[in-house]
């Protein structure tokens, strides 16, 4: 009876085991969960949304591994991103980090702000006034924020917010030449955004995480962890398996 008692904790615990490292290489190797903390994608990407990222779209650095642990420099079996892709990538100046941006300048381009528009190699992005994003605060406040609809030069549509008109910090900006195996990297919500424009810098390749895929989950922080009877009201149920653009 022991020696079957045994058999079955032995069995358990590999059973952990596996499914302990399964885990774990399908988070390096395939597709990684990635939490919005912060506006600076609204309205893209909101507050308390969850997402996978891939991690195969752009191959592989140290950065792929849990902390790191196989060091090496570049990238390898990877693609290079596209101009318009929602990215995960460590803060350049501080790696533990992670930070989730747009990818708006390739190797090579030169890229400013001028009175709230991008301009990509001397060329202003078209740019489209949208109706107002509405956003619901946890406390039952309703803000209505100016949208619009940008065109980046390679096609790719998406939404911006200019919250505060476009003479804000950071809607005008010196010409920045993107340098080679480095990216330029904006968040939708244009005046709330710590980006390439300022600290954040150009982001080198090897930094790159993975690309944004879809949001598998989303909450609007109404409901604390013990109040099990709000949670169904503050699960954004719509937002469920949202493709992200």
């Amino acid at each position: 009876m022991s020696r079957k008692k045994g058999g079955g904790l032995g069995e358990t615990i590999k059973t952990v085991v596996y499914a302990f490292l399964i885990a774990i290489v399908i988070r390096t190797f395939a597709y990684e969960p990635f939490r919005i903390p912060s506006g600076s994608m609204i309205p893209t990407l909101l507050v308390g949304d969850y997402l996978f990222v891939s991690k195969f779209s752009y191959g592989y650095s140290r950065f792929s591994f849990p902390m790191g642990i196989i060091p090496f420099s570049g990238r390898v079996l990877g693609d290079v991103p596209k101009r318009g892709d929602v990215v995960v990538f460590k803060e350049p100046n501080d790696t533990s980090v992670d930070f989730i941006k747009r990818v708006v300048g390739l190797p090579g381009d030169r890229i400013q702000v001028i009175d709230g528009i991008l301009n990509v190699n001397g060329e202003p992005v078209r740019r489209e006034r949208t109706e107002d994003f509405v956003q619901r605060e946890a406390g039952g406040s309703v803000l209505r924020l100016t949208q619009y609809q940008e065109t980046l030069p390679n096609g790719v549509v998406h939404p911006i917010l200019e919250i505060h008109g476009d003479t804000y910090f950071l809607d005008n900006t010196r010409e920045f030449r993107v340098p080679e195996g480095h990216y330029f990297m904006m968040g939708d919500n244009r005046d709330s955004s710590q980006d390439s424009r300022a600290t954040v810098g150009f982001v080198p390749a090897e930094n790159l995480v993975g690309r944004a895929e879809f949001v598998f989950f989303s909450h609007d922080g109404s409901a604390a962890i013990w109040q099990v009877w709000k949670w169904p009201f503050a699960i954004r149920w719509d937002r469920f398996f949202h493709s992200i653009d």
